[in-house]
């Protein structure tokens, strides 16, 4: 395939991934913090059994993929053989504490914005260029220097996966046997509930969610073997993804826009559909400085551990979740957790308050 046809396909591919997502995510108020604020504060786990049944299900889309020899996970850096555990840990707190001061995680900033919220444009802005930062500018340095080298070496298990790694600390292929014990335990979970396992509308969300992820993986696994350049084998994340969209937007860097920052505005139009079909939309801003500076301060905390962690909570959370990496039980705990006391001592007046419960 010819360099200018990859050049417009990756992109718009990635737009009409994230139209698809930013729709149903907005539609049926599909947010990871909203499903933990309202699991910890209101009993309710209706939310948080739908983020979980979106990454079962793009972990099952995911692995008949690979099946069918249409993906391979090798390819994905979530699962390189070096695991930055230092910087999953500290990106995940700082990742979740920054959406507890905002409200929403990077994926839920976008949707806000499709809708009208200028706030989380404000936040989406400070996000992607502290993620810029940390990427490739001063923030970097500090990443670099002090979170890359410490790192667990996996070489042994030829990845980061997790039924690679028991395989070869077993000394046996185990791969399957750990696929479905990883995938079944989640759906047990899940379905437990008996009022979940009635709310139809949830799970359609958390399908459509998980086959837009494995949708990722295959297409950009696509564009990869048939370019003459290398395309990035990908699916949805919102960290770094727009940091790119920034610098492609305010300076020419010599290469296009790829499935990533396709995905971040489709995101964003996607949710405006929603929003406008809904009659939904909503022009709002910070009612105050001290809740611009809480914007401000959550975004560049999630961008800065967005990084390090590799992933926010969709690109950990559901992503690396479908190729059954080991980042995930990591970073996700850290997350939460940073959530967690964010919420504790925005809600409660005090950070101590999340360990009382």
């Amino acid at each position: 395939m010819d360099t200018g046809t990859v050049a417009f396909l990756l992109p718009l591919s990635g737009l009409l991934a994230g139209v698809v997502l930013g729709f149903t995510a907005r539609r049926n108020f599909f947010c990871t913090l909203s499903a933990l604020e309202q699991y910890w504060y209101a009993n309710n786990s209706t939310g948080v059994r739908t983020w979980v049944f979106a990454a079962t299900i793009a972990a099952i889309f995911t692995q008949i993929l690979v099946v069918f020899g249409l993906f391979e996970p090798a390819s994905s850096f979530y699962l390189t053989t070096s695991f930055g555990w230092l910087g999953a840990i500290v990106g995940g707190l700082c990742f979740g504490f920054g959406m507890a001061l905002i409200g929403t995680c990077g994926f839920g900033a976008l949707v806000r914005l499709g809708g009208g919220s200028l706030k989380s444009l404000m936040a989406v802005l400070v996000l992607g260029i502290t993620a810029l930062s940390a990427t490739r500018g001063l923030l970097a340095l500090g990443r670099v220097n002090f979170f890359d080298p410490v790192s667990l070496d996996l070489s042994f298990a030829t990845s980061q996966s997790i039924p690679d790694i028991a395989s070869a600390l077993v000394g046996a292929d185990l791969k399957i046997v750990v696929t479905v014990i990883l995938i079944a335990i989640p759906l047990f979970w899940v379905f437990r509930d008996r009022q979940y396992r009635k709310n139809y509308q949830a799970m359609f969300t958390a399908v459509i969610i998980g086959a837009v992820i494995a949708f990722g993986w295959f297409v950009t696994t696509q564009f990869a073997a048939s370019s003459f350049d290398p395309v990035q084998v990908e699916s949805a994340s919102f960290v770094t993804p727009v940091g790119e969209l920034i610098l492609q937007f305010s300076a020419f860097t010599g290469a296009g826009p790829d499935y990533g920052i396709g995905m971040v505005v489709g995101t964003i139009l996607g949710a405006a559909i929603a929003a406008n079909s809904a009659d939904d939309v909503r022009w709002e801003a910070c009612d105050d400085a001290r809740e611009l500076s809480r914007h401000i301060a959550g975004a560049a905390m999630m961008g800065f551990g967005g990084v390090l962690a590799l992933g926010c909570t969709i690109g950990q959370g559901v992503s690396a979740a479908s190729l059954l990496a080991v980042s995930v039980p990591v970073s996700m705990l850290s997350i939460i957790f940073g959530a967690r006391l964010g919420l504790a001592w925005l809600l409660e007046g005090s950070i101590v308050s999340a360990f009382r419960r």
